[in-house]
């Protein structure tokens, strides 16, 4: 009778294990949107407010009329667009952080953007966290580059949450967690 308990004892295990790296998967998908989102975010507000683009049809109406219309071109679907080609480039730029055994891990950057020097306790900078990453950010880029794209050119505010946690479900229980890593 001992080597069915013992089976279930192995099974149990097993199932254990797949929920841990399950969990691995999920905090990095959700450090990776939540970085894109910032690298995006950032990019955005540093264009130049005066910067427009004209957008619309090209076509000429019967009437002789076009319909063109000149929007920011921060956050224009054409910028968007040329952001979302090179924005996973800049997840070498992050290390994992934990804060202790069993706790979730995230993802920080480790190099300012404007020359600050940045905190870097706890941190872990490797080139398989930064391969890890990258590939989770083309990931989300490439199945869910429409939302975010629509996020950003129609609605200015908690991107991060609407995206991640409402959009995808990379981050959960992201609502209910301050930010304080991005």
């Amino acid at each position: 009778m001992s080597a069915p308990n013992g089976a279930v004892s192995v099974v149990v295990v097993l199932l254990c294990l797949v929920g841990i790296q399950a969990r691995k998967d999920n905090d990095l998908y959700c450090g990776a949107c939540r970085a894109l989102v910032d690298e995006l975010s950032w990019a955005v507000e540093n264009v130049d407010p005066k910067k427009t683009i004209q957008v619309g049809s090209f076509r000429i109406n019967p009437d002789g009329s076009q319909t063109i219309a000149e929007v920011p071109y921060a956050r224009s679907e054409t910028h968007m667009l040329e952001l979302m080609d090179h924005v996973c480039e800049n997840m070498a730029d992050y290390g994992q952080t934990e804060q202790g055994p069993g706790s979730r891990k995230s993802f920080v950057r480790i190099s300012g953007r404007t020359g600050e020097k940045l905190d870097l306790t706890n941190v872990t900078i490797s080139s398989e966290t930064t391969k890890m990453l990258k590939f989770a950010c083309e990931s989300i880029v490439e199945e869910h580059e429409d939302d975010v794209i629509a996020l950003f050119v129609h609605d200015a505010e908690n991107i991060t949450d609407k995206f991640c946690s409402s959009k995808t479900d990379f981050c959960d229980d992201a609502i209910h967690t301050k930010h304080d890593e991005l």
